[in-house]
């Protein structure tokens, strides 16, 4: 990270801290001690930050973000350990458009021959070998309407992990 870099994350987080109360310009520390202790980090982590001498590691970064009430995905971002794109928003994928009716279709095997390259003259042969080892129909579209469940519980348990919780 450039020097840039820490002193913009370091501000970040000094306003963070001075809008929760937290007297971090006191010629005695009492602010720093306190944000220490509540996040059970050293209070030489915090002070090492607030002077741009080093960044946090990423248990003290991950505490501090709970302490000052902020996601850990913004302090990853805000301190340039991760871009955006690396670290995807989970709120993205909960919002992202239901799959097209073609989710989960199984192709055909001429479909498959085509992409495997099988040449024309050998696709009613490469048809008949494959289709001795695929399951019927009915097989494959219980398979199918398994994954669409699946894909289902996994938006929903999402979902409900990304909700903000009560109390």
């Amino acid at each position: 990270m450039t020097n840039q870099g820490l002193d913009a994350f370091a501000a970040w987080v000094e306003d963070l801290m001075r809008e929760r109360g937290y007297d971090i310009d006191s010629p005695r520390g009492g602010g720093k001690s306190r944000i220490a202790d509540e996040a059970g980090v050293h209070r030489a982590a915090v002070t090492r930050l607030l002077q741009r001498q080093s960044m946090p590691d990423l248990e003290t970064t991950r505490r501090l973000a709970r302490v000052l009430g902020v996601p850990v995905r913004d302090m990853l971002i805000r301190s340039g350990r991760l871009t955006a794109e690396e670290l995807a928003d989970p709120h993205d994928y909960l919002a992202s458009p239901p799959p097209s009716a073609d989710f989960g279709r199984r192709p055909t095997l001429e479909e498959v021959a085509d992409l495997l390259g099988v040449p024309a003259d050998r696709r009613e042969m490469f048809v008949r070998v494959v289709e001795q080892f695929l399951p019927s129909e009915a097989e494959a579209e219980a398979e199918v309407t398994q994954v669409r469940e699946d894909r289902r519980f996994l938006v929903e348990s999402a979902a409900a992990a990304a909700a903000p919780t009560a109390g």
